[in-house]
């Protein structure tokens, strides 16, 4: 007996959103730190940035990233590359900072070169962050912490903004917020999540950012 031929399905559109251009990990990430600078200087409570973020990386196109920063004053449109979000033209655009101690300590202090974003992890260890005689190379810093069994300590000059979002269990997280009266002086955002650890960030007494762009200048050979 002949069998009958099946009337072809028709292949699903790969597309979830008709006419929406996909949307790339860079796209992302651009729109992710238009958010972390609009937490740094307050425009979002940390309840608003982690839902936007969440939102951030399950989107699938370009149009759903859109409406998730259009009301912040760096929004524009995602396809208009990684300059248009760019807060130091000089700064490298490479990967994060990672400091980890596991069953040890791990310290970065001294004269050194702030990246924008540092990961610190302590697991049965110690992270020590000083920038107090550090170069910032652009305006906003954001450190990840997490510490379990552990700690992570980071001292900030006394001068800058300094602002946190974390939480603790059997633990601690806690930021001394500070506000700087210069408009232009570095921001230090710090995310951290402790368990039966301490995360802990603060001013560090009589230590300050001075002459920034000119410190900046004259590291750079500008």
């Amino acid at each position: 007996m002949d069998l009958q031929k099946q009337p072809q399905q028709p292949v699903a559109s790969a597309d979830p959103a008709p006419g929406g251009m996909r949307a790339s990990d860079a796209d992302r990430d651009r729109i992710a730190d238009i958010l972390r600078e609009a937490m740094a200087e307050g425009r979002l409570t940390a309840e608003e940035h982690a839902e936007r973020v969440d939102l951030v990386y399950r989107a699938k196109t370009l149009d759903e990233l859109q409406p998730l920063v259009r009301d912040l004053p760096a929004a524009s449109d995602p396809r208009a590359g990684a300059e248009s979000y760019a807060y130091d033209s000089g700064a490298p655009d490479g990967p994060p900072d990672n400091l980890v101690a596991i069953f040890s300590s791990a310290t970065r202090k001294g004269r050194w070169r702030v990246g924008g974003r540092t990961n610190a992890f302590a697991l049965f260890g110690s992270v020590e962050i000083d920038l107090t005689e550090a170069l910032f190379g652009q305006r906003l810093t954001v450190i990840n912490a997490t510490s379990v069994f552990g700690s992570v300590e980071i001292r900030v000059p006394e001068n800058i903004s300094l602002r946190g979002s974390g939480s603790g269990v059997f633990g601690t997280f806690e930021v001394t917020t500070l506000e700087s009266g210069d408009p232009e002086a570095p921001v230090v955002v710090v995310n951290g999540f402790s368990v039966l650890g301490s995360v802990e960030a603060r001013p560090k007494r009589g230590k300050f950012v001075a002459d920034l762009q000119k410190r900046l200048r004259k590291h750079f050979g500008v």
